[in-house]
């Protein structure tokens, strides 16, 4: 893990997101760039308008002055950060800073869902979760844990997904976090066999591993929902996480099918971290 690039909004939101990248650097090796996107119009960063120009100056140290100001926090004392001000309009060109750093992980807060308030309708998570070609980790409250031990990752183990799969194999092993790998069986058209299961996993790990030796940590269970056998099945065995699939662009994080990883990222008191298929 060498960069992670945490949005900030001078939220107690966005300080939620910054400590949880120091716990999860855990040393000045990786560096954490604390990015702050000025929203400012075309017409405001273009124009040669003497007053125009001024007015952009006026946001730009605004900006600077309260970045140094809610930068200015204890446990970020003995941390690798770099302050970035971006002029962009948009939250989905998050995902073009992290191209240019080569950045590993985004972490990001969020409100939440609050009845029909739900993380992922129009909100800047949403922008940035579907843009982003690295995983986002999502925070709906401040990260309590200084280490990601246990980690939920829900799949219909299709071959289509071994790509995510082993990207999170690589990302939570340098956690050190142990990744608890889940098959939801439905009663309805999708459900299935125990002997169905076990020839769907099987084929998925020689795919993707080339052996079976990650099968004695896939768990199977059965709900009415895979958003409440996951979040469930995270709550029996005490997960610091959840990790869920997108398919980025082409629709909000569609996780099977439908969009069940939307619904657990909206429903989940768990931070949820998305990979893009």
């Amino acid at each position: 893990m060498k960069k992670i690039i945490v949005p900030i909004d001078f939220s107690e939101h966005s300080e939620f997101a910054l400590e949880a990248a120091v716990k999860l650097a855990k040393s000045n090796d990786t560096e954490i760039i604390a990015l702050h996107m000025l929203e400012m119009s075309d017409s405001v960063l273009n124009s040669t308008d003497s007053e125009q120009y001024q007015k952009a100056v006026f946001f730009l140290k605004l900006a600077e002055k309260r970045f140094t100001e809610f930068l200015d926090k204890p446990y970020l004392k003995e941390a690798n950060i770099t302050p970035l001000v971006k002029h962009f309009k948009v939250f989905s060109e998050v995902n073009d800073v992290a191209k240019e750093q080569a950045a590993d992980l985004i972490i990001m807060g969020s409100h939440g869902s609050s009845g029909l308030s739900e993380i992922f309708v129009g909100s800047n998570t949403e922008k940035v979760v579907r843009h982003a070609d690295i995983p986002v980790l999502v925070l709906k409250h401040k990260f309590d844990k200084n280490d990601l031990n246990d980690v939920v990752f829900a799949s219909d183990f299709s071959l289509d997904s071994v790509g995510v799969y082993l990207k999170a194999v690589s990302l939570f092993k340098a956690f050190n976090a142990k990744l608890h790998l889940l098959y939801v069986n439905l009663p309805s058209d999708r459900f299935r066999s125990t002997n169905e299961i076990d020839e769907i996993v099987s084929n998925f790990l020689m795919k993707a591993d080339g052996n079976l030796d990650n099968l004695e940590h896939i768990s199977f269970v059965s709900d009415y929902t895979v958003e409440r056998g996951v979040l469930n099945f995270a709550n029996k065995i005490g997960a610091d996480l959840i990790a869920v699939s997108t398919h980025g662009r082409t629709g909000i994080a569609h996780f099977f099918e439908g969009s069940i990883s939307e619904d657990i990222a909206n429903h989940a008191v768990l931070p949820v971290m998305t990979f893009k298929m």
